[in-house]
C-alpha cells in the first residue's frame, strides 16, 4: 500500500495559514488512520516523496520528525531505513479506578503479571504519610511487570497497609491485586488520587522492561482507598511510553 502512497499525494495550500509541513503530518496521518498505511510499512525515501508532494526535502523532514515525536513513525538510519509506520499504542484509560487488568480487558487483551519481589517491611516516611499509618508500621512491598498479550508495558510497584491485608502475600499475585483486595478483604479501591510525570528508565527499571537505561517512561504515582476513604494502596508504576498512551476522559457538569 505504501507504494501506491505517491499517487495519493494532496494538493498542499500554501496561502491558508496552515504550514505546509503540518498539512503532510495530517495527511500522512490520515493515511494510516484510513489503513491505507499498515504497521511497519515503509513510507518512500525522502527524496521521491519530496518530489511528489513538490517540497523541500527539509520541509518533508519536518512532517516525519513532527510524527516520529508522536510514536506514529520510526525513523530508523542507514541504508535499509527510512521512516516505517510504527505499532499502534496501547491506550490505559485512567479515568475511574481500574487497574491493569481491567484496563486491558478493556482493550481485548490479556493481561499478565510476573512477580519480581514480594515482601513484608517497614514504611518510610513517603508511604507512611500516603497511606496514614505511622512510619516504620508494616507494609507488602509487591513489585511486578506488567504485560499484554506477553509485551511487557509496566513496572508496578504498589505497597498495601500490612495490618488492613493479612496474609495478602499468602495469595497468588499473579492477578488483579484490585480484585484481590475486593473479593478476599472487601476492600475494593473506589477513588483514587494520580500523579503523572516523565521518568527515564534505571537499570532496575530497563532490566523489567526489557528497554535500554535512559528510556522515557511516564510514571503513574497513585494512593488509591476504599470505599469508606480509607488509603489501601500507595503505588508507583512505570509504564513504557513507546508502547502505552495514557488517556484520562473528562466532561462538563452543570
Amino acid at each position: 500500500m505504501a507504494a501506491t502512497l505517491l499517487d495519493r499525494t494532496p494538493r498542499l495550500e500554501r496561502r491558508n495559514g496552515l504550514p505546509v509541513h503540518v498539512q503532510i503530518e495530517q495527511w500522512l496521518m490520515e493515511q494510516i488512520i484510513r489503513g491505507e498505511l499498515g504497521t511497519g510499512e515503509r513510507l518512500p525515501g525522502e527524496r521521491t516523496l519530496a518530489a511528489a508532494l513538490r517540497v523541500s526535502r527539509m520541509t518533508l523532514r519536518q512532517a516525519l520528525d513532527g510524527l516520529a515525536r508522536r510514536g506514529v513513525l520510526v525513523r530508523l538510519p542507514g541504508r535499509k531505513g527510512g521512516a516505517f509506520v510504527a505499532e499502534p499504542k496501547i491506550d490505559c484509560d485512567l479515568t475511574g479506578v481500574a487497574g491493569f487488568t481491567e484496563q486491558m480487558r478493556r482493550t481485548h487483551r490479556k493481561a499478565g503479571a510476573t512477580v519480581l519481589s514480594a515482601r513484608t517491611g517497614p514504611a518510610d516516611a513517603t508511604i507512611a504519610e500516603a497511606l496514614r499509618i505511622p512510619v516504620e508500621s508494616p507494609v507488602h512491598e509487591i513489585v511486578r511487570v506488567r504485560d499484554a498479550d506477553g509485551t511487557p508495558l509496566a513496572l508496578e510497584r504498589s505497597w498495601l497497609p500490612a495490618d488492613r491485608v493479612r496474609g495478602l502475600l499468602d495469595h497468588p499475585l499473579n492477578g488483579s491485586l484490585y480484585d484481590l483486595l475486593a473479593d478476599t478483604f472487601d476492600l475494593a479501591p473506589r477513588t483514587a488520587v494520580e500523579y503523572l510525570e516523565p521518568v527515564l528508565a534505571d537499570t532496575a527499571d530497563a532490566a523489567a522492561l526489557g528497554v535500554t537505561t535512559g528510556t522515557a517512561l511516564m510514571q503513574v504515582e497513585r494512593t488509591a482507598n476504599a470505599q469508606s476513604g480509607m488509603p489501601v494502596e500507595y503505588a508507583r508504576d512505570r509504564y513504557r511510553s513507546d508502547k502505552v498512551r495514557l488517556m484520562i476522559r473528562t466532561e462538563v457538569t452543570a
